[in-house]
């Protein structure tokens, strides 16, 4: 009985280890890669919830990232894998990741901050700085400052 009782106990532990380490695969997408490429998914999964310049959502946007890094999903798994299995480099790519993503906001509000005063002035000053005649002509026309249109 207490060779069956150490059996067993030497089989679970024998099967309890752990084969989390993968190994390379041959076609591993390089670390830089990985990174624009995570960067790259990360954008289009959110973008999924957000109405595009069509008014249309829950578009998913993952096939064009695929396409733009020339990959499938079968050598994205196998590398994902890879580097999920190394933990502290995982950790450094998702880092590298977050840090893409944070400097593309603080790039893309500073340009929205810049297209909403360019707005904002050309509706308030715009029409103040038109010589009168040509307010007239443009009153005439329906164009007015309370129509906040836009004057080419």
């Amino acid at each position: 009985m207490k060779k069956v009782i150490y059996f067993f106990l030497v089989w679970c532990l024998v099967g309890c280890t752990s084969n989390t380490i993968f190994e390379k695969p041959k076609d591993l997408i390089p670390r830089d890669t990985m990174i624009s490429l995570l960067t790259d998914m990360y954008l289009a999964s959110s973008a999924k919830n957000k109405e595009n310049k069509f008014s249309k959502k829950k578009i998913n946007y993952m096939y064009l990232v695929n396409e733009k890094y020339n990959i499938d999903t079968l050598r994205f798994d196998a590398s994902n894998n890879y580097y999920v299995s190394k933990v502290d480099e995982y950790a450094s790519i998702l880092k590298k990741v977050k840090q893409n993503i944070d400097s593309l906001e603080r790039v893309y509000k500073g340009e929205k901050l810049k297209r909403d005063s360019l707005k904002r002035i050309k509706n308030t000053r715009t029409f103040e700085l038109i010589p009168d005649s040509l307010k007239n002509k443009l009153k005439r026309k329906g164009i007015d400052k309370e129509a906040k249109t836009d004057y080419k």
